[in-house]
């Protein structure tokens, strides 16, 4: 049965210890293996945990913008129907009896398929279906799935929904209850493994989410849900688990492994700590890394403490690979001891699709199908982001466009209403391509590949023109002169595209020859030089307004109408209602790259 959170908080209400137990794995029972060392007899036993992390929604497959098989240069393939291979061949490989399968979250948001039934056919209504996810999770067999960020998307109501139709806990020993700052969600999972003819091996899975959920879903958690850091909550957890027989402790932690934050120091933990929690806790002997979207086949950490070896390991996101640990135990004096650990990641593109996950969600993958190849307009001529990382594209002035025309009509009538309204937005992919002639859902979605939503916050023209400074942070310093490869021109000091914004409504120019926080030139609004004093209306996405990226001043600056509608669904409706769409409507060149005055392009 799904551990959901009513069971969760009647069986910590009864134990006092507020955490989740599983029952013991039964037959076939696993063997110990037997070593002579000396004239004794030595028992041992090996454990495989298997980890996947950020699936995204991917099930299948299968491009949903692109109406494809998903392909890509590396010739990787996707989708929990290529895991199920993967964990069916192993179990069978090691005896599912010896086996433990986990994933690091980011689960039910990604795809449209995940948006489809979080909001079109939502899993919430009454008598609402299943999550796709969760069903194929369950079919899978799944033992436990620590929180992504991403699950707080859609809000709490959904995520407990899914809770409830999983048959695995979501683990979160960080997130917390605002009010009495217990765990809101199950801290742990334990799994009790029986070894003929020894003592039965008890493992312990820890599940951390990340702390960055208390901006980037501002809206839905406030006051709700707090999450301190992992490191913190892991010191607390790891020798509770030890005192309780556990024999293996992994950690599940939808936290990167580089020790960095994205957000600054809006918030006091930080966001890619997994490599941290290993060095400074004692008693951790695996960790499964999520969030950071990079594979690390293993990687070892000394612990500073215990100066034991900590193995962590991240698999690629959207199933394409999954992690592998090789536990090896040893049984002395009575008690289990790890011998060793060791990981390693496996490819699901040598694999084929497991024809009963296919079977069981092709009814729900081609409803989505069909959504997304809805026609809704068509364009007068082909819009593409292939060049708008560097150059002004009129694919980005859509979005901006929609986003100022969607804010305008929101402030009438309020006190705001007479000023400008500006907005941003960021070229998220390089491959998008919305075509000539119809136009339909998924072309639009692959634009706008995120579920943020659209806020209008107050900004000043000197915070426009430090914020538009920060953003220009994305460009690599480039002398005058220089010869351009624009493969090395972008993305410095490893800046996401996504945190990369166009800023609408103004006039600039960036001169990448300068240094970091005096590029900005000739920034004007309306023909003249900007007035440092005025006041704008940025119209911003939910992840900006709440910190993402820490751009400076727009998480501080005065919030003045916000709403739960996707910006990519606003884009749709744009387009919906327009019935064409032509560039010459909406595209203009507010921005260009620059050396010392002389333009790049």
């Amino acid at each position: 049965m799904p551990l959901n959170r009513r069971k969760f908080l009647k069986k910590s209400a009864v134990t006092g210890a507020g955490v989740a137990l599983a029952g013991a794995v039964g037959a076939p029972a696993a063997q110990a293996v037997e070593a002579r060392k000396g004239h004794r007899p030595v028992k041992r036993y090996a454990l495989t945990v298997m980890g996947t992390t950020d699936l995204h929604g991917h099930v299948f497959n299968w491009d949903y913008f692109k109406d494809a098989e998903y392909a890509d240069a590396a010739g990787n393939a996707q989708g929990l129907a290529r895991i199920s291979t993967l964990v069916n061949a192993i179990r069978k490989e090691k005896g599912r009896a010896n086996t433990l399968l986990l994933d690091a979250g980011d689960t039910i948001q990604g795809t449209p398929l995940t948006y489809y039934y979080a909001k079109v056919d939502p899993i919430t209504a009454k008598g609402g279906p299943v999550h796709p996810m969760a069903q194929a999770m369950n079919a899978i067999g799944y033992d436990a799935v620590a929180l992504g960020n991403h699950e707080f998307n859609y809000g709490i109501e959904t995520l407990r929904k899914f809770e409830s139709q999983c048959d695995f806990p979501l683990l979160g020993a960080n997130a917390l209850d605002a009010k009495t700052l217990k765990p809101a969600f199950p801290p742990y999972f334990m799994k009790t493994f029986h070894v003929h003819g020894a003592p039965p091996v008890k493992v312990a899975v820890l599940g951390l989410t990340n702390p960055g959920i208390a901006i980037w879903d501002k809206a839905f958690v406030q006051g709700k849900l707090t999450f301190p850091g992992l490191e913190e909550q892991a010191a607390k957890w790891v020798p509770k688990l030890r005192s309780m027989g556990a024999d293996v402790v992994v950690v599940s932690a939808h936290s990167g492994a580089s020790g960095t934050s994205s957000y600054g120091d809006q918030v006091p933990y930080v966001e890619n700590s997994a490599a941290l929690v290993a060095q400074q806790v004692p008693g951790i002997d695996a960790i499964l890394v999520g969030h950071a979207h990079l594979e690390i086949p293993e990687l070892k950490v000394t612990n500073t403490a215990s100066g034991k070896t900590v193995v962590l390991s991240e698999p690629l996101a959207f199933a394409e690979r999954m992690s592998v640990f090789d536990v090896e135990l040893v049984l002395e004096r009575g008690c289990w001891r790890v011998e060793s650990v060791a990981a390693s990641v496996r490819n699901t593109n040598a694999v084929a699709d497991d024809p009963r996950i296919t079977r069981l969600l092709k009814d729900e993958h081609d409803v989505v199908v069909a959504y997304v190849n809805q026609v809704v307009g068509t364009a007068t001529e082909t819009l593409t982001t292939v060049e708008a990382r560097f150059k002004d594209a009129p694919i980005i002035d859509l979005i901006t466009r929609v986003q100022e025309d969607v804010v305008r009509a929101a402030l009438v009538g309020t006190p705001y209403a007479s000023l400008p309204v500006i907005a941003q937005a960021s070229p998220f992919s390089r491959t998008s391509e919305i075509p000539a002639g119809d136009v339909t859902i998924r072309d639009l979605s692959s634009l706008y590949v995120y579920d943020n939503t659209l806020v209008a916050k107050v900004l000043t023209g000197a915070q426009v023109r430090a914020y538009l400074e920060y953003s220009a942070n994305y460009f690599v310093r480039t002398a005058a002169g220089a010869v351009i490869d624009t493969e090395k021109l972008t993305n410095a000091n490893g800046r996401p595209d996504y945190n990369y914004d166009y800023v609408s409504g103004l006039r600039y120019d960036i001169d990448i020859a300068q240094a970091e926080g005096s590029r900005i030139k000739n920034l004007t609004y309306e023909g003249a030089a900007l007035d440092d004093a005025r006041q704008f209306v940025l119209a911003v996405n939910n992840y900006r307004a709440n910190g993402g990226g820490a751009f400076p001043h727009v998480a501080s600056a005065t919030e003045v109408w916000s709403e739960s509608t996707e910006i990519r669904t606003r884009i749709a409706e744009w387009v919906t209602a327009k019935g064409s769409l032509d560039p010459a409507e909406f595209a203009s060149v507010d921005w260009k790259l620059t050396r010392e005055g002389t333009p790049v392009f």
